[in-house]
């Protein structure tokens, strides 16, 4: 039996919640076309020094829905905001889409391969603050099941809504939206009953601000 099968016959209590975290946020789930023709798997070394510890830096990530800001957390997170600086200033995240939306839960994106399997050849292992809790405009790593806790890629997500209180403090924090969490909410709103989104939701392009 499947995950899908069976949480689909438990009752709505915290197991079911603690299942969707599992197939959205650990798992590719059903398979989606990339959004880009040009394969980005693989391609990169790990990340050099971009970013110092308490260092402000943020992203401002243009997509075909309008923009959002992420403040990176360079003082609770330096590894995962410099990995997440060293991919945008890269222009990884350029072309890529957000391929798992779950309405009133999280947005995912930063995927190459657009099917939740995909990443840049490195990973960066952070394990987050163990108060973290993932309340809506946090912006978090999301890693496979099997994968210790802090471990990331380049898949993200930003949690959109109360669902992401149910996740524990496993995925590594990025940062918070500070700017245009209303353009996050309406890309959750875009989410279809395979967690796939209804429209393509593509990031024009991100790009690292300091300061």
């Amino acid at each position: 039996m499947n995950d899908r099968a069976k949480w689909a016959t438990v009752g709505v209590t915290g197991a079911v919640l603690a299942v969707i975290v599992a197939v959205v946020l650990l798992s590719g789930g059903e398979s989606s076309p990339p959004v880009t023709a040009e394969v980005k798997e693989g391609n990169l070394d790990p990340p050099g020094q971009v970013l110092s510890q308490g260092e402000a830096a943020s992203v401002v990530m243009e997509t075909s829905e309008g923009s959002f800001t992420i403040q990176l957390d360079t003082d609770a997170a330096p590894e995962t905001a410099n990995a997440f600086a060293y991919l945008t200033e890269e222009g990884f995240y350029d072309g890529l889409g957000f391929h798992r939306i779950v309405p009133d839960f999280v947005i995912q994106g930063g995927d190459p391969k657009g099917d939740g399997s995909g990443g840049p050849g490195f990973k960066t292992v952070e394990r987050p603050p163990a108060d973290l809790e993932y309340a809506p405009g946090i912006v978090a790593m999301a890693k496979s099941g099997d994968e210790a806790p802090g471990t990331s890629g380049s898949q993200f997500f930003v949690v959109t809504g109360s669902g992401g209180a149910s996740l524990p403090p496993e995925y590594a924090l990025v940062g918070k939206v500070s700017e245009g969490f209303e353009i996050a909410e309406k890309i959750g709103s875009l989410g279809g009953p395979s967690e796939q989104p209804t429209r393509a939701v593509v990031i024009e392009k991100a790009t690292l601000v300091r300061g």
